[in-house]
């Protein structure tokens, strides 16, 4: 079921590790051999100078020290509040807690995170890449324009052509039949059916062969085209998608399918370039289609006319130029980009395969999440990192005022734990991270100005 799909991921995320934890278990590793021997150091001292030590505590005149005590109960006393004061356990916690509280949260709000290195590398995203369809747009095209050849009508244009697609399981080929039912048109069987991979289908209707695709796909098989250069233009123009249909290779028409953009799709956006990074958009469109829908949402970089194979390749073009790449998608040809970016990004409304691909899922599927996520990410890391710092900020201090024989072993037990709250409660304080869509996207406080 979907919930326990969203309990397996949150488990994974809060069960796994971030690099810096890895660097901060190797130095906790170290930590408490160096305690004992902190601990040993501090008898060993008492014992060797003690006017030293007890000039000191007679300094500070604490109520709960002792000077003129036996020097080795002072020996004791001191190496005893060492061991008892150190402070292990926030070390250990600094990760865990804020991993837990950050993907609860994104579990509530709609962004699952699948891992903890997912978290601390979507913090260093420069460049976000969108796939087009189902991810810009809404993902349910629909016919605009029907635009047939000398010798065809729309009816039977539309016929032909949706009798191929009906094989076919495209969202531009869904668009052609869903449009030949609202007409009533009957559709009809074909054979010798053949897909194209980023290009188009072919098949035979009746005696006559079909094709149904791109213009890559028209010039490959040797169709003349050439006659709807105008018409193939104007509608680019409009950022619609133009579906040519050739009959025995001669063309019958072209059909226009667009797809509306999602209503957040120019905001989010916005903020995402905003917030400092940068944003591309890679599909298998037409270079005038994909400009106009990138130019409608303002999206700084375009690329386009690009076969599923070949958007891994975009993404490690991308990965040269700015190092830390996030791709969004939904689809399954979206699914080994995914894999190849930094940070995969799969949209929950999107297939399975894209999301088992995606470190992180997006399930209300509108784009104001991805920002969602980046400030989830910051926040979250920016927890672990201030978790971190006080642990050590701790210890610095306990165990050298623990080592003068400043400090009760009782005194430091209460502070020990004190230490160890003081990490979860700062972690909790993410809860009050507001990542509802309306205040990501019209907040008054700008991504980045956090308050918790």
């Amino acid at each position: 079921t979907f919930l326990s799909q969203v309990i397996k991921m949150v488990e994974e995320c809060q069960g796994s590790k971030v690099p810096i934890q890895e660097f901060a278990d190797r130095v906790t590793s170290y930590f408490v051999p160096f305690v004992l021997l902190v601990a040993a150091g501090s008898f060993i001292s008492w014992m060797v100078f003690p006017e030293f030590h007890r000039s000191i505590v007679e300094w500070a005149n604490l109520p709960w020290t002792d000077p003129q005590a036996p020097v080795f109960t002072l020996a004791i006393l001191a190496a005893t509040a060492v061991l008892v004061i150190s402070c292990p356990c926030a070390l250990g916690l600094a990760t865990p807690t804020a991993l837990m509280v950050g993907s609860g949260l994104g579990a509530e709000k709609g962004v699952l995170i699948r891992s903890g290195e997912a978290i601390q590398t979507m913090k260093d995203v420069k460049l976000i890449a969108f796939d087009k369809t189902g991810t810009i747009t809404r993902g349910h095209p629909q016919v605009t324009d029907l635009l047939p050849a000398s010798g065809f009508n729309q009816e039977k244009l539309l016929l032909m052509a949706a009798s191929i697609e009906a094989v076919s399981e495209h969202p531009l080929g869904v668009a052609l039949v869903e449009r030949a039912r609202e007409k009533d048109i009957k559709l009809e069987e074909v054979s010798d059916f053949r897909s194209i991979t980023g290009k188009g289908v072919e098949g035979l209707f009746g005696e006559e062969r079909v094709l149904v695709g791109n213009r890559r796909f028209m010039e490959e098989e040797g169709v003349d085209h050439s006659g709807a250069s105008q018409e193939l233009e104007h509608l680019e123009e409009e950022g619609k998608t133009a579906v040519l249909v050739a009959v025995n290779n001669a063309m019958a028409g072209i059909i226009a399918v667009a797809d509306t953009l999602k209503e957040d799709a120019l905001l989010a956006v916005g903020e995402i370039e905003k917030m400092g990074l940068k944003t591309a958009m890679i599909t298998g469109d037409n270079w005038k289609t994909a400009s106009a829908i990138g130019n409608q949402v303002g999206i700084s970089r375009v690329v386009a006319e690009v076969l599923p194979e070949g958007k891994v390749e975009e993404i490690k073009k991308l990965q040269e130029e700015f190092e830390m790449v996030a791709m969004v998608g939904d689809g399954i040809n979206d699914a080994p980009a995914l894999k190849q970016a930094n940070v995969g990004i799969a949209i929950g409304t999107g297939t399975d395969v894209a999301i088992e691909a995606a470190d992180i899922t997006l399930v209300r599927g509108n784009l104001s999440s991805v920002i969602s996520s980046i400030k989830l990410s910051r926040a979250t890391f920016k927890k672990i990192r201030q978790n971190y710092f006080w642990a050590w900020f701790y210890n610095a201090i306990a165990i050298p005022v623990a080592f003068l024989g400043l400090l009760h072993p009782i005194i430091g037990a209460a502070a020990m734990a004190f230490s160890s709250l003081n990490v979860v409660l700062n972690s909790v304080r993410l809860k009050k991270m507001p990542l509802d869509p309306d205040y990501v996207l019209f907040g008054k406080e700008g991504v980045g100005d956090e308050k918790y």
